[in-house]
């Protein structure tokens, strides 16, 4: 079978955006990273802990494009994909300073994006104004083949919240659990067999481990744009490996194949 042959017995790729939510109680401590529990139940990645985040709908689409001249669309629906999500999964809105949900608002707001309603016309409805220009751009994988039943195009964010949002629930159907914990922390919770990470998600969170402070985390973030990152399979002093590019910040660019999580 020639490569575009595999090419198109490939699954189709969707596109998706990935919040890495990142609070801190001051700007020289160090960094937690919202992270989620995906249930068991479902067919992509089930019982992994992941960064919130989702596929891009149709709705998503629409509203980028209501938002008028000077976006890539594209990317303005994942961000808008990733802030729907983490509103779904978690019970957290990143509205823009100024646009607080008043009490109730909230559940209403996540009941209804749980109903298929968009997130243009709830913003609408509510008043609120979402700032999606102020999420940035950390890194964005794809999968080229191996085994994967589902492929995403996954733009990752990075967005930086206060402290608090201690009483953030899991939505009980996609998110069966979440917490704030240190990139490092997760790590060690991986290597102790307590959690179960995706190829992408550990090496973010490795790439992660490395940054102490919030702004530490924002001057790398601004200084290695995000090219897109294609894992390959390659030979290495005759043990296969799964490969990265380099240059986009990543710590570790090769991993013996045999015990990664390939996704």
């Amino acid at each position: 079978m020639t490569m575009v042959d595999q090419e198109k017995a490939w699954p189709p790729i969707r596109d998706a955006g990935t919040l890495i939510i990142v609070r801190s109680r001051s700007m020289d401590a160090m960094p937690e990273i919202l992270m989620i529990r995906r249930a068991e139940t479902l067919r992509f990645a089930g019982g992994a802990m992941v960064f919130p985040g989702g596929v891009v709908d149709d709705a998503d689409h629409a509203f980028a494009s209501s938002l008028g001249a000077g976006h890539d669309a594209e990317d303005m629906a994942a961000r808008i994909a990733a802030v729907r999500e983490t509103i779904e999964e978690c019970g957290l809105a990143l509205t823009a300073a100024g646009g607080a949900l008043l009490p109730g608002q909230l559940e209403a707001l996540r009941d209804a994006l749980h109903e298929g309603r968009g997130l243009g016309e709830l913003a609408h409805s509510y008043g609120l104004r979402f700032d999606f220009d102020a999420l940035i751009p950390f890194t964005r994988w794809c999968p080229r083949s191996w085994e994967v039943r589902v492929r995403y195009d996954a733009r990752f964010y990075i967005a930086v919240t206060e402290g608090g949002h201690d009483a953030l629930t899991p939505d009980g159907t996609e998110t069966s659990a979440l917490c704030w914990s240190s990139a490092s922390d997760m790590l060690a919770r991986a290597e102790a067999g307590e959690a179960r990470l995706l190829f992408p998600t550990r090496c973010v969170l490795e790439r992660l481990a490395g940054l102490t402070s919030v702004d530490e985390l924002l001057n790398h973030a601004r200084a290695h744009p995000p090219g897109l990152i294609t894992p390959w399979l390659e030979m290495r002093n005759g043990e296969e490996h799964v490969c990265i590019p380099d240059g986009y910040g990543y710590p570790v660019i090769a991993r013996p194949a045999q015990g990664a999580v390939r996704s």
